[in-house]
């Protein structure tokens, strides 16, 4: 059993006892749950719902196992020849590690 959730401008494909990062979840504290529920599509093999656009009263919860988490370190180069202008600047963005505890709906 599968669904796709939409979250934070994303759409994520998930099944239960899956573990996602999901962008950055202000005040969210280890072994919070969060639901997500705007679900566009639930599965269990052969049954299928899709939503238009979500499908209602689908839910999937999922437990918060890392609140704050940094991915890898991006470096921006900027570069102008022949006028002595380079910068280097770095960001790294911020996850939530939520693991997938239940998908309801079906």
């Amino acid at each position: 059993m599968y669904a796709i959730i939409a979250a934070d401008g994303r759409q994520y494909k998930v099944e239960e006892g899956q573990i996602v990062q999901i962008d950055f979840r202000e005040g969210a504290k280890d072994g919070d749950t969060i639901t997500f529920d705007q679900v566009l599509c639930l599965s269990d093999g052969g049954n299928v719902k899709i939503g238009k656009p979500t499908v209602a009263g689908a839910s999937v919860t999922a437990e918060v196992q890392w609140a704050e988490l940094k991915g890898e370190k991006i470096y921006i180069q900027k570069l102008r020849r022949r006028k002595n202008y380079r910068r280097r600047t770095g960001h790294r963005q911020k996850y939530t590690k939520v693991k997938i505890t239940s998908i309801a709906g079906l």
